[in-house]
């Protein structure tokens, strides 16, 4: 299966990445931790972890039931839009599904108690403290990926509907029409 990424999605991956990097750097700062150092951090910041996690949750859980108002907005407008339109909106759709998933199942691993178990090693803190700092800053820039993509979109459609742009990229023309109407033949 054959991705097709548009400008738009590559802006929106530099901006998810640009705040990966500077999450990350945030992370850098704190320098090296101790056992002992990580479990009293990680212990601090599980309220905060598990409240990223629930706003992820249900802003792309809000994101998805918006989503279905930008489809009708697309359908009813007198504009033909191209396939990519629709694609956009569909790829917006798997990232945000997954974003959804992911925190949703990283709110309840959150939610076990490591700090207060005697099994695990201390030595072990400090590689579970980075790796829910590395989940919580990859779960924020996914998410803004989402909004940035879905902003994007926004925008085209505003320039669509609102303005009234007749030369967007994003409009069908005579030609592509036929295209679509070759297609369509050809795949019967």
């Amino acid at each position: 299966m054959n991705i097709k990424v548009s400008g738009y999605t590559k802006r929106a991956i530099i901006g998810g990445l640009i705040s990966l990097a500077f999450i990350g750097l945030g992370t850098l700062m704190l320098g090296n931790l101790s056992g002992y150092e990580a479990k009293v951090l990680i212990k601090s910041s599980l309220t905060g972890l598990n409240t990223l996690c629930n706003t992820i949750v249900l802003a792309s859980a809000t994101i998805l039931a918006l989503m279905l108002t930008l489809l009708g907005v697309s359908s009813g407008t007198n504009s033909k839009l191209k396939n990519d339109h629709y694609m956009h909106i569909m790829q917006i759709a798997k990232l945000d599904t997954a974003i959804f998933i992911a925190s949703l199942l990283f709110f309840l691993v959150f939610n076990l108690p490591v700090t207060e178990s005697e099994n695990i090693p201390s030595s072990y803190f400090d590689a579970i403290y980075y790796i829910t700092i590395a989940v919580s800053a990859i779960l924020s820039s996914a998410l803004i990926v989402v909004v940035l993509m879905l902003y994007n979109t926004i925008i085209n459609i505003i320039k669509i509907i609102g303005l009234g742009r007749t030369d967007h990229p994003l409009i069908k023309d005579s030609d592509d029409d036929k295209s679509d109407n070759e297609n369509e033949n050809s795949e019967d």
